[in-house]
Order: structure tokens, then C-alpha cells, then sequence
């Protein structure tokens, strides 16, 4: 099993930056998904302000708790205040979503003492557990 498994495997509370509340959105399927596979899952986005019947935190350090993940839906440029935020909020792990990469940002992350994953899908991840 690789790392970002174990991490998914290990994982009980997840923050999905860059929700949205339009169903048709990546964001909001994997915060579905993530949901209903018994996860506690935080909405960040400061535009929106209630995702799947739950309130929408504006950072990470708003939460009310750590939390293992924080699972990244922004552009690669927009990642590095993301995971500043991360960081500042004593997150586990950022997780870059696919086709996210930033590697100054997880140079950041890791020296931090974060784990990084970049360019792979949590839903994915999770859905190929043994």
C-alpha cells in the first residue's frame, strides 16, 4: 500500500478547500463521497456558506479542531496560502488534488513536518483501499 492510502486509510477528519455548492463540481462529489464513507469533513471556501448541509469555514485555522487532511480544490498557483493556512493550523497532511502540483509549496509543507500529496484524488485513493 502506498503512503497516500495509508493516509486515507488513517485519516478521520478532512478539510475540502475550495468547495463548492454546485453539485456537478469535483469538490462537492469527493465531499460527498468523503461524507459518506463516515469522514468528518469541513467545508473551506470563503464564497460559500453551507455545502451539503453543513457550514463553510472561510480558512483551516477557523476549524474547530486539527485536522488530519486538508484535501486542496485551487489552481497550483493558488496552493501556497493554502498551505500556509495548513500549516498555521497544524494540519497532518495537505493533499493536492489531481493535476495539482506546487512544489515550492510542499517544500514548505514538508519542512514544516506536513506530508504532501500532490496530483492524486482522495475518492480514488480511498476507493482503491484493500
Amino acid at each position: 500500500m502506498d503512503r497516500a492510502m495509508e493516509l486515507m486509510r488513517d485519516a478521520r477528519t478532512i478539510a475540502v478547500v475550495g468547495v463548492s455548492s454546485k453539485p456537478d463540481r469535483p469538490s462537492h462529489d469527493v465531499a460527498r463521497y468523503l461524507q459518506q464513507q463516515g469522514y468528518v469533513v469541513y467545508m473551506v471556501n470563503p464564497r460559500e456558506t453551507e455545502v451539503l448541509g453543513q457550514p463553510v469555514y472561510d480558512s483551516v485555522q477557523d476549524l474547530p479542531e486539527p485536522v488530519d487532511i486538508v484535501d486542496i480544490f485551487r489552481r497550483s498557483p493558488d496552493v501556497p496560502p493554502v498551505v500556509d493556512d495548513a500549516i498555521a493550523a497544524g494540519a497532518g497532511t495537505v493533499w493536492m488534488q489531481l493535476e495539482i502540483t506546487h512544489e515550492e509549496a510542499a517544500a514548505q509543507a514538508r519542512a514544516a513536518g506536513l506530508e504532501v500529496v500532490m496530483d492524486k484524488c482522495t475518492k480514488i485513493e480511498h476507493r482503491n483501499l484493500p
